[in-house]
């Protein structure tokens, strides 16, 4: 019989994830599975918290992957910390700020929306007007927006909210590994991420932590949480001293992550925020030299996630195509009011080397010459 796993290419994933993976991540998921409440397993999940909290800068206890990508990440923040009712303000210049919007409003909260041209970042000042103007149980931000390749200023944003009693949700599905993240001196008080891009892991887990004022909130509920699957209390007995059952743990993803965590560890979170933005510049530099112009100015760049206006009069899918065709390199297109317009080409953890970044531009300049 014939088994479709055999042709699998070697691709280069240069798009908005996933991003390459290393071997030594391949070689940890291939390892023998243990039972997912072996002791030798519980010992692998407590390192690996304490991964995720140096990664993050943070000293919260509740600091977890759970159970599916970075979108379940994003579905566990607002489930377990958003009551009907509950008046939420998101902020929004991309896709992922759009489905935080609708997730809070199936969940029946009264959101507001502050919405900023994509390709642009959120204006904190309009921030500071709307936080005058009303108070929120929940403000929640996309630090690095994936649909646009704008870096969002969630430092600024935080300190707005320092002393009140809303609860500052960040997306850093994209942002953690690639650039610098501060949970705690930047007063954010639940994030959540995925494996699958700069931690340079395969998609399925999704690292989440909560600050003791988060909890607070979870714990103070009038209503029950309305995912069982996907609640913290729950999870959080799992991966707590008593090992509570809840669900059977990915245990080989676990391992991919711990190991992707060492990774980055080893290296030096420094020396890996360098290498994402060196080669960022020598990409920015070749397309540039193509006469491509870059959608986000220079000091809202990510030098994870690169956005360039296409050619004009160029077929952007049908390039696309044979980049992937003929010379097997992903790249990813535009979304929204960007579809058809832009490219997207990710620089994200393994991916992030010079080496990439020539074999590319030197394929992108025959395609569109």
């Amino acid at each position: 019989m014939k088994n479709l796993l055999d042709g699998i290419e070697d691709v280069l994933l240069m798009g908005p994830g996933p991003s390459c993976v290393p071997p030594e991540v391949y070689e940890a998921i291939g390892k023998k599975t243990l039972g997912h409440l072996d002791p030798y397993f519980l010992k692998i999940m407590d390192e690996l918290k304490e991964h995720l909290r140096t990664l993050l800068n943070t000293k919260n206890t509740l600091t977890v992957p759970i159970s599916g990508t970075g979108s379940a990440g994003m579905e566990a923040c607002f489930v377990n910390l958003v009551e009907p009712g509950d008046r939420v303000l998101i902020l929004i210049n991309g896709v992922f700020g759009v489905r935080m919007r609708e997730v809070a409003s199936r969940l029946g909260a009264e959101v507001d929306a502050l919405e900023f041209t994509w390709g642009t970042p959120v204006v904190v000042d309009d921030v500071a007007k709307k936080l005058r103007e009303k108070s929120y149980r929940i403000v929640a931000v996309v630090h690095a927006e994936t649909s646009t390749g704008v870096c969002n200023p969630v430092e600024e944003i935080g300190a707005l909210l320092k002393g009140s009693d809303a609860i500052y949700l960040v997306d850093t599905v994209t942002s953690l590994g690639g650039i610098e993240v501060r949970m705690d001196d930047w007063g954010i008080d639940a994030l959540y991420s995925g494996t699958q891009k700069c931690l340079s892991c395969p998609p399925g887990l999704a690292p989440l932590s909560f600050s003791e004022k988060a909890m607070a909130k979870l714990n103070g509920r009038k209503t029950k949480v309305p995912n069982w699957y996907l609640d913290i209390s729950l999870i959080a007995a799992y991966w707590g001293q008593n090992r509570v059952y809840h669900h059977t743990a990915p245990v080989n993803m676990t391992y991919a992550l711990y190991r992707a965590l060492l990774l980055i560890l080893e290296e030096g979170p420094e020396s890996v925020f360098r290498r994402h933005l060196d080669n960022h510049l020598l990409l920015v530099k070749g397309l540039e030299g193509m006469g491509l112009n870059m959608v986000v100015e220079k000091p809202w760049r990510l030098p994870m996630l690169n956005t360039a206006y296409c050619p004009e009069g160029l077929d952007e899918l049908a390039a696309r195509r044979c980049l992937r065709g003929e010379y097997r390199i992903e790249i990813g297109g535009g979304l929204g009011p960007l579809a058809g317009k832009i490219w997207r080409i990710g620089l994200m953890g393994h991916t992030a080397k010079k080496e990439n970044v020539e074999r590319f531009l030197d394929a992108l300049r025959e395609v569109i010459s």
